[in-house]
Protein backbone atom coordinates (compact mmCIF):
# COMPACT_ATOMS: atom_id res chain seq x y z
CA UNK A 1 0.00 0.00 0.00
CA UNK A 2 1.18 3.29 -1.14
CA UNK A 3 2.36 5.71 1.96
CA UNK A 4 -0.53 8.77 1.75
CA UNK A 5 2.75 10.88 3.21
CA UNK A 6 4.72 10.08 -0.06
CA UNK A 7 2.13 10.60 -2.40
CA UNK A 8 0.83 13.75 -0.82
CA UNK A 9 5.11 14.87 -0.90
CA UNK A 10 5.66 13.65 -4.77
CA UNK A 11 2.21 15.62 -5.63
CA UNK A 12 3.58 18.87 -3.96
CA UNK A 13 6.47 18.64 -5.59
CA UNK A 14 5.01 18.45 -9.06
CA UNK A 15 2.91 21.48 -8.21
CA UNK A 16 5.90 23.28 -7.10
CA UNK A 17 7.61 22.52 -10.00
CA UNK A 18 4.37 23.29 -12.52
CA UNK A 19 4.53 27.05 -10.44
CA UNK A 20 7.96 27.39 -11.06
CA UNK A 21 7.84 26.96 -14.41
CA UNK A 22 4.72 29.15 -14.98
CA UNK A 23 6.87 31.69 -13.09
CA UNK A 24 9.55 31.48 -15.74
CA UNK A 25 6.54 31.36 -18.77
CA UNK A 26 5.10 35.27 -16.64
CA UNK A 27 8.16 36.41 -16.79
CA UNK A 28 8.84 35.94 -20.65
CA UNK A 29 5.68 37.33 -21.67
CA UNK A 30 5.49 40.23 -19.30
CA UNK A 31 9.53 40.96 -19.04
CA UNK A 32 9.31 41.64 -15.36
CA UNK A 33 6.98 41.51 -12.24
CA UNK A 34 7.08 41.46 -8.79
CA UNK A 35 6.05 39.48 -6.07
CA UNK A 36 2.26 40.48 -5.84
CA UNK A 37 2.03 39.79 -9.61
CA UNK A 38 3.49 36.59 -10.12
CA UNK A 39 1.40 35.56 -6.86
CA UNK A 40 -2.06 36.89 -8.37
CA UNK A 41 -1.01 35.43 -11.50
CA UNK A 42 -0.14 32.14 -9.82
CA UNK A 43 -3.19 32.24 -7.36
CA UNK A 44 -0.65 31.28 -4.45
CA UNK A 45 -0.05 33.40 -1.23
CA UNK A 46 3.02 35.98 -1.92
CA UNK A 47 4.77 34.11 0.44
CA UNK A 48 4.79 30.85 -1.52
CA UNK A 49 5.51 32.99 -4.67
CA UNK A 50 8.07 34.30 -2.86
CA UNK A 51 9.80 30.46 -2.25
CA UNK A 52 9.09 29.86 -5.93
CA UNK A 53 11.35 33.18 -6.94
CA UNK A 54 13.90 32.70 -4.47
CA UNK A 55 14.22 28.88 -5.66
CA UNK A 56 15.00 30.11 -9.42
CA UNK A 57 17.05 33.36 -8.21
CA UNK A 58 19.32 30.71 -6.55
CA UNK A 59 19.77 28.61 -10.05
CA UNK A 60 19.92 31.86 -12.03
CA UNK A 61 17.15 31.34 -13.67
CA UNK A 62 15.71 34.96 -12.32
CA UNK A 63 17.02 38.04 -11.14
CA UNK A 64 16.04 40.81 -9.37
CA UNK A 65 15.95 43.90 -11.30
CA UNK A 66 17.87 46.92 -8.98
CA UNK A 67 16.16 47.86 -5.63
CA UNK A 68 12.62 47.91 -7.83
CA UNK A 69 11.41 44.49 -6.71
CA UNK A 70 11.31 43.24 -9.80
CA UNK A 71 11.72 40.16 -11.27
CA UNK A 72 13.19 39.03 -14.77
CA UNK A 73 14.47 36.21 -17.23
CA UNK A 74 17.83 35.18 -15.66
CA UNK A 75 21.14 34.75 -17.56
CA UNK A 76 20.88 31.10 -16.24
CA UNK A 77 17.97 30.27 -19.05
CA UNK A 78 20.34 31.74 -21.57
CA UNK A 79 22.92 28.94 -20.58
CA UNK A 80 20.05 26.55 -20.58
CA UNK A 81 18.97 27.48 -23.95
CA UNK A 82 21.98 27.94 -25.67
CA UNK A 83 23.14 24.72 -24.62
CA UNK A 84 19.72 23.45 -26.31
CA UNK A 85 21.23 25.31 -29.52
CA UNK A 86 24.54 24.13 -29.77
CA UNK A 87 22.74 19.99 -29.56
CA UNK A 88 20.69 21.17 -32.44
CA UNK A 89 23.74 23.40 -34.11
CA UNK A 90 25.43 19.63 -34.27
CA UNK A 91 23.01 18.13 -35.37
CA UNK A 92 22.21 20.32 -38.31
CA UNK A 93 26.31 20.87 -39.15
CA UNK A 94 27.09 17.24 -38.93
CA UNK A 95 24.94 15.82 -41.31
CA UNK A 96 26.81 17.90 -43.67
CA UNK A 97 30.48 17.04 -42.12
CA UNK A 98 29.32 13.13 -42.45
CA UNK A 99 28.33 13.52 -45.87
CA UNK A 100 31.19 14.53 -46.84
CA UNK A 101 33.41 12.60 -44.93
CA UNK A 102 31.31 9.47 -45.90
CA UNK A 103 31.84 10.42 -49.78
CA UNK A 104 35.47 11.02 -49.18
CA UNK A 105 36.73 7.59 -46.92
CA UNK A 106 33.89 5.38 -48.78
CA UNK A 107 32.81 4.15 -45.56
CA UNK A 108 29.65 4.80 -42.87
CA UNK A 109 30.15 8.22 -40.43
CA UNK A 110 28.15 8.84 -37.50
CA UNK A 111 28.22 11.61 -35.36
CA UNK A 112 27.04 10.29 -31.41
CA UNK A 113 26.57 12.31 -28.24
CA UNK A 114 26.62 10.77 -24.20
CA UNK A 115 23.26 10.23 -23.08
CA UNK A 116 21.82 8.57 -20.01
CA UNK A 117 25.47 6.43 -19.86
CA UNK A 118 25.01 5.48 -23.66
CA UNK A 119 26.14 7.09 -26.57
CA UNK A 120 23.07 8.42 -28.98
CA UNK A 121 23.57 8.85 -32.91
CA UNK A 122 22.25 12.23 -34.19
CA UNK A 123 23.89 12.17 -37.76
CA UNK A 124 24.74 9.50 -40.03
CA UNK A 125 25.67 9.31 -43.69
CA UNK A 126 26.58 6.11 -46.10
CA UNK A 127 30.09 5.95 -48.00
CA UNK A 128 29.91 4.55 -51.64
CA UNK A 129 31.63 1.01 -50.52
CA UNK A 130 29.39 0.62 -47.22
CA UNK A 131 27.99 -2.71 -47.29
CA UNK A 132 24.74 -2.55 -45.82
CA UNK A 133 22.28 0.34 -44.94
CA UNK A 134 21.86 0.09 -41.61
CA UNK A 135 20.22 3.63 -39.79
CA UNK A 136 22.04 3.91 -36.57
CA UNK A 137 20.43 7.55 -36.15
CA UNK A 138 18.65 7.61 -32.63
CA UNK A 139 20.17 4.48 -31.81
CA UNK A 140 21.98 3.76 -28.15
CA UNK A 141 24.77 2.11 -28.62
CA UNK A 142 27.09 1.02 -24.87
CA UNK A 143 30.34 3.68 -24.31
CA UNK A 144 32.69 1.37 -23.36
CA UNK A 145 32.54 -1.38 -26.63
CA UNK A 146 32.37 1.86 -29.45
CA UNK A 147 34.76 3.86 -30.74
CA UNK A 148 32.84 6.66 -30.19
CA UNK A 149 31.48 5.54 -26.50
CA UNK A 150 35.10 5.13 -25.77
CA UNK A 151 35.90 8.59 -26.87
CA UNK A 152 32.87 10.19 -25.01
CA UNK A 153 33.88 8.50 -21.87
CA UNK A 154 38.06 9.64 -22.35
CA UNK A 155 36.81 13.13 -21.71
CA UNK A 156 34.38 13.05 -19.19
CA UNK A 157 35.01 14.30 -15.70
CA UNK A 158 35.93 11.40 -13.39
CA UNK A 159 32.53 12.05 -11.39
CA UNK A 160 30.32 11.03 -14.65
CA UNK A 161 32.78 8.21 -15.95
CA UNK A 162 33.52 6.80 -12.61
CA UNK A 163 29.68 5.48 -11.98
CA UNK A 164 29.79 3.87 -16.16
CA UNK A 165 32.99 2.18 -15.39
CA UNK A 166 31.75 -0.02 -12.28
CA UNK A 167 31.43 -4.34 -13.43
CA UNK A 168 30.18 -6.12 -14.88
CA UNK A 169 30.63 -4.00 -18.20
CA UNK A 170 28.16 -6.34 -20.93
CA UNK A 171 29.78 -8.59 -23.15
CA UNK A 172 28.83 -8.05 -26.25
CA UNK A 173 31.62 -9.94 -28.78
CA UNK A 174 34.72 -12.23 -27.58
CA UNK A 175 36.59 -8.84 -28.27
CA UNK A 176 34.87 -6.60 -25.91
CA UNK A 177 36.49 -5.13 -23.02
CA UNK A 178 34.58 -5.79 -20.36
CA UNK A 179 37.51 -5.38 -17.30
CA UNK A 180 37.05 -1.48 -15.97
CA UNK A 181 40.30 -1.21 -15.16
CA UNK A 182 41.61 -2.52 -18.82
CA UNK A 183 39.15 0.23 -20.02
CA UNK A 184 40.32 2.99 -18.00
CA UNK A 185 44.24 2.29 -19.07
CA UNK A 186 42.84 2.48 -23.19
CA UNK A 187 40.96 5.57 -22.28
CA UNK A 188 44.18 7.05 -21.06
CA UNK A 189 45.52 6.24 -24.19
CA UNK A 190 42.39 7.75 -25.81
CA UNK A 191 43.58 11.03 -24.34
CA UNK A 192 47.09 10.86 -25.86
CA UNK A 193 46.35 9.58 -28.66
CA UNK A 194 43.28 11.50 -29.48
CA UNK A 195 41.03 8.81 -31.21
CA UNK A 196 39.38 5.42 -30.29
CA UNK A 197 39.19 2.28 -32.14
CA UNK A 198 37.00 -0.55 -32.08
CA UNK A 199 37.75 -3.64 -33.02
CA UNK A 200 34.82 -6.28 -33.44
CA UNK A 201 34.30 -5.16 -30.36
CA UNK A 202 30.48 -4.25 -30.54
CA UNK A 203 30.10 -6.45 -33.44
CA UNK A 204 31.89 -9.40 -34.82
CA UNK A 205 33.56 -8.38 -38.05
CA UNK A 206 33.43 -4.76 -37.82
CA UNK A 207 35.86 -2.08 -37.11
CA UNK A 208 35.44 1.58 -36.19
CA UNK A 209 37.54 4.64 -34.82
CA UNK A 210 36.30 7.86 -33.41
CA UNK A 211 37.19 11.54 -32.76
CA UNK A 212 36.38 14.03 -30.36
CA UNK A 213 33.96 17.07 -31.34
CA UNK A 214 34.63 20.13 -29.13
CA UNK A 215 32.25 22.79 -27.77
CA UNK A 216 32.61 26.48 -27.64
CA UNK A 217 33.29 26.50 -23.95
CA UNK A 218 36.42 23.89 -24.96
CA UNK A 219 34.46 20.44 -23.78
CA UNK A 220 34.37 17.27 -25.60
CA UNK A 221 30.25 17.22 -26.89
CA UNK A 222 30.47 14.43 -29.24
CA UNK A 223 32.29 12.02 -31.60
CA UNK A 224 32.85 11.54 -35.02
CA UNK A 225 33.30 8.02 -36.30
CA UNK A 226 33.85 5.59 -39.54
CA UNK A 227 33.14 2.29 -39.19
CA UNK A 228 33.10 -0.36 -41.66
CA UNK A 229 34.12 -4.41 -42.12
CA UNK A 230 36.92 -5.55 -40.88
CA UNK A 231 38.28 -6.62 -44.04
CA UNK A 232 38.23 -3.60 -45.39
CA UNK A 233 38.80 -1.41 -42.66
CA UNK A 234 41.93 -3.03 -41.63
CA UNK A 235 43.45 -1.61 -38.36
CA UNK A 236 46.73 -0.47 -40.58
CA UNK A 237 43.61 1.59 -42.43
CA UNK A 238 42.27 3.14 -39.05
CA UNK A 239 45.56 4.75 -38.56
CA UNK A 240 45.20 6.44 -42.24
CA UNK A 241 41.65 7.33 -41.41
CA UNK A 242 42.09 9.01 -37.74
CA UNK A 243 43.43 12.32 -39.82
CA UNK A 244 40.74 13.01 -41.95
CA UNK A 245 38.58 12.09 -39.34
CA UNK A 246 40.09 14.85 -37.33
CA UNK A 247 40.46 17.70 -39.27
CA UNK A 248 36.71 17.33 -40.13
CA UNK A 249 36.10 16.94 -36.42
CA UNK A 250 38.43 20.20 -35.99
CA UNK A 251 36.09 22.22 -38.13
CA UNK A 252 32.69 20.95 -37.02
CA UNK A 253 34.18 22.13 -33.67
CA UNK A 254 35.29 25.63 -35.17
CA UNK A 255 31.57 25.85 -36.59
CA UNK A 256 30.49 25.34 -33.31
CA UNK A 257 32.54 28.20 -31.73
CA UNK A 258 35.42 26.21 -30.86
CA UNK A 259 38.95 27.68 -31.31
CA UNK A 260 41.72 26.07 -29.50
CA UNK A 261 44.45 27.95 -27.99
Amino acid sequence: MRNSGTAKGATGTVQSVDRAISVLELLAQHGEAGITEIAAELGVHKSTASRLVAALEARHLVEQLGQRGKYAIGFGVVRLAGAAMGRLDLAKLGNQTCRMLAESLGETVNIAVADGGVAINISQAFGSAAVSAQNWTGRRTPLHATSSGKVLLAYMSESDRGPLLREPLERYTPRTTVVPDTLRAELGRVRHDGYAASFEELEVGMHAVAVPVYGADGQVIAAISASGPSYRLSRDRVAQVVRPLAEAATELSSQLGHFPR
